[in-house]
């Protein structure tokens, strides 16, 4: 169980998953980088946390920008939607009568991708709930504002155990402060810290490396020419 003050932002799960790299830049060194689509995607989320909007329609409630936090991963954050279902079988919820089921929903700028970050986001929230409300949850929802449509996703055992050793790597590299090396790849490009990063430079290895190698071939080369002078 984690104490408050040691909560890590649970939207990291998304960066960290994504690339352990991008997620320490982020987190644990403090730089970031705006590109398009991390402007696009705040603009979603601007309107879906609007902590203002509460809705009711019918037998379904929806909450925006609920705060939600978890002891257990030593996580906390928002959820952009959760959407309240009466059912014969739920929770009580304060101030409204019957039993409700609950469905978190994530919003995300393009369409589905992929990687995992996005469902490992999403189940971490259900995860939270689940500790806040005692309840159990099944399923959620990723909302594509490329798509417009709503993806399923189970949060199986297989799902909710990554989710735990994810928060578990980013409390021991955020306690050591540590930084992983870059591990190149295609979606470099894509990123908002590639500038940054600068994962060619840094895949090249360190000074002395590179003056060690050179060293050893200029010794081969002048061993070479000595032998051919015989």
């Amino acid at each position: 169980m984690y104490k408050e003050d040691d909560y890590l932002m649970l939207s990291g799960l998304q960066h960290f998953v994504f690339c352990r790299r991008q997620w320490a830049l982020i987190h644990i060194e403090q730089q970031w980088s705006e590109n398009y689509q991390t402007t696009a995607g705040e603009l979603m989320h601007k309107n879906a946390h609007d902590e203002d909007k509460f809705e009711k329609r019918g037998d379904t409630m929806i909450a925006r920008g609920l705060r939600i936090a978890s002891p257990k991963l030593g996580l906390s954050g928002q959820c952009d939607v959760v959407e309240f279902h009466k059912a014969m079988e739920g929770v009580s919820v304060f101030g409204y009568e019957g039993c409700w089921k609950i469905v978190p929903i994530e919003y995300k700028r393009g369409k589905a991708k992929e990687g995992k970050e996005d469902e490992v986001q999403l189940c971490a929230q259900a995860m939270c709930l689940e500790e806040m409300f005692l309840t159990q949850i099944d399923e959620g929802f990723l909302y594509y504002g490329e798509t417009k449509r709503r993806t399923c996703v189970l949060f199986s055992e297989e799902l909710r155990n990554y989710v735990s050793q994810c928060a578990m790597e980013m409390h021991n590299y955020f306690d050591r402060g540590y930084t992983p090396k870059v591990k190149s790849s295609g979606k470099c490009r894509s990123c908002s810290l590639f500038d940054l990063c600068v994962p060619k430079l840094n895949k090249k290895g360190s000074v002395n490396k590179y003056i060690e190698v050179h060293l050893i071939d200029e010794d081969a080369d002048k061993e070479d020419g000595t032998r051919e002078n015989y």
